[in-house]
């Protein structure tokens, strides 16, 4: 099952989706990896339709980048927003932890399956 985009009705909506910050408040990188840490069963009923449609689409491990295209959410925004439901524990980050500048094969290989996905 695929959630569906977030609507995006006007340019205020980004803004308010981040209430207004433009930054995350922990560095985030765009191929950081993210899984939902709820379960199937969990009542995000309460939560925004953003923070839904990111712990349904993270059931199957996705990067930011991949949140932000699949979503149709500028990336400055799903930034934001991964890093927020990281801090209350709805998500969990994966962050690649790169050796003096130089690529991670293994993360290379990720990146790769996955545009070969989309």
């Amino acid at each position: 099952m695929q959630p569906e985009p977030a609507e995006q009705s006007s340019l205020v909506r980004p803004y308010a989706m981040t209430g207004g910050r433009t930054a995350p408040r922990t560095q985030l990188a765009m191929e950081a990896l993210v899984s939902s840490a709820t379960s199937v069963h969990h009542d995000l009923s309460t939560r925004t339709p953003e923070y839904q449609a990111i712990s349904v689409l993270c059931r199957q491990v996705r990067s930011v980048a991949e949140i932000s295209a699949m979503l149709r959410i500028p990336l400055g925004v799903t930034r934001i927003l991964v890093a927020d439901m990281a801090a209350e524990g709805l998500v969990q980050l994966h962050q690649p932890q790169l050796d003096a500048g130089k690529p991670d094969l293994n993360l290379l290989e990720r990146v790769l399956s996955g545009l070969r996905r989309l």
